[in-house]
């Protein structure tokens, strides 16, 4: 339809108002989906910043698209919420318990194999793992909900590792509305992951320790050891609770384990690059700046790998996690931040605010995670 006879369809903003920065020539409607075909006489962010606020107040999300050539504005219904019963990220959540019980088995020296009617003894260990990872995640998805930007329930990855899990994912539509928007939705996830953690570690605590699996005791055998990160070691003076047995034969409570995993998700989700926590609240905070720091990201992470392997002697599964995260931080480098309709600086409160969540992740940092010694 030609932009002379067009009336803008359902209840969307005012062509007139479109108009103004994106003369349009054609109009196309397909289900709640309107497009708009036109010329902008803006460059495409500060036009979106322009018309982003009247697409909201209709309730629409808008974004700028080139189709063979074309400029296109594509606004689609803002949708908040969940529509439906979330079969994908229940079946999940249940996989994840199955797979997070299966790993916290070895946890408790039981055989989930030959004895799997003792899986369910593992129960502690998939709730602290599960706690600390859902509520890391429900506070992103409380925030988007907040800001009204579109956001999925979480989605729990089961995957066969030492915990079960790789962890939890939610995933955003739509643009992001502001610095501000960006930076408190980025920085929910560690701080209430964090609360989470050091309440499941202080319960795991004061659980009693239980017995080294049968035959890890000998010298002879191949050793899983985890490090521990400075947050974790402050938690077990503060509440004056052991952390290292005395008896070689006992191991710390697995409920432990799962503030471990607490701490070592949020430093990884802090990683200033990319679509990762702390590269959202690295954007909010320093804007374009944020790009710097992600190309110095990786270097880091080569470097500490290095370190590692030359300096300190480790190898295997030590080394090999920040080889990993070093390229998958090149990956997410080359991908970007993501970009707020609204680029206006952050206040002095939020910017002391990730600060102190960057501080809180560096004490959450441990040079060798997982080390396997034979």
């Amino acid at each position: 339809m030609n932009s002379a006879d067009a009336e803008v369809p359902g209840n969307g903003p005012p062509l007139e108002r479109i108009e103004s920065v994106f003369p349009v020539y054609e109009i196309a409607v397909d289900g709640d989906e309107i497009r708009y075909y036109g010329t902008p006489q803006l460059a495409p962010e500060p036009m979106m910043r322009e018309l982003w606020g009247d697409f909201r107040e209709a309730g629409y999300d808008v974004r700028l698209t080139v189709e063979r050539g074309e400029y296109v504005l594509v606004a689609e219904p803002l949708s908040l919420g969940v529509d439906g019963i979330p079969w994908t990220n229940l079946v999940l959540f249940l996989a994840t318990v199955a797979s997070t019980l299966f790993a916290g088995a070895m946890w408790y020296g039981i055989d989930p194999i030959g004895d799997p009617l003792e899986l369910w003894r593992a129960w502690p260990f998939t709730v602290a793992i599960l706690g600390v990872l859902g509520v890391h995640e429900m506070g992103h998805y409380v925030l988007s909900r907040y800001h009204q930007v579109d956001a999925s329930l979480p989605y729990f990855l089961p995957v066969p590792t030492l915990i079960g899990t790789m962890g939890a994912v939610i995933k955003m539509k739509g643009q992001m509305p502001s610095r501000k928007a960006l930076f408190d939705i980025g920085v929910a996830g560690p701080l209430a992951g964090l609360v989470a953690t050091v309440v499941v570690t202080v319960i795991g605590l004061y659980l009693p320790p239980v017995p080294v699996p049968e035959g890890a005791a000998d010298p002879d055998a191949t050793q899983i050891r985890l490090g521990f990160p400075p947050m974790l070691e402050m938690i077990a003076a503060a509440v004056d609770r052991p952390l290292y047995a005395d008896d070689p034969t006992q191991n710390v409570n697995p409920v432990v384990i799962g503030g471990w995993v607490g701490m070592f998700i949020t430093f990884l989700n802090l990683i200033p690059v990319g679509q990762l926590d702390g590269g959202h609240i690295m954007r909010a905070m320093v804007g374009d700046l944020q790009e710097t720091v992600a190309a110095v990201v990786p270097g880091v992470l080569f470097s500490l790998a290095a370190y590692l392997y030359y300096v300190d002697g480790y190898s295997g599964n030590a080394v090999f996690i920040w080889v990993f995260w070093g390229l998958f931080a090149v990956l997410l480098a080359a991908m970007g931040p993501a970009v707020p309709v609204n680029d206006d600086r952050l206040d002095r409160k939020r910017v002391a605010l990730g600060l102190v969540t960057f501080g809180l992740g560096l004490l959450c940092f441990m040079p060798a995670p997982v080390s396997i010694v034979n």
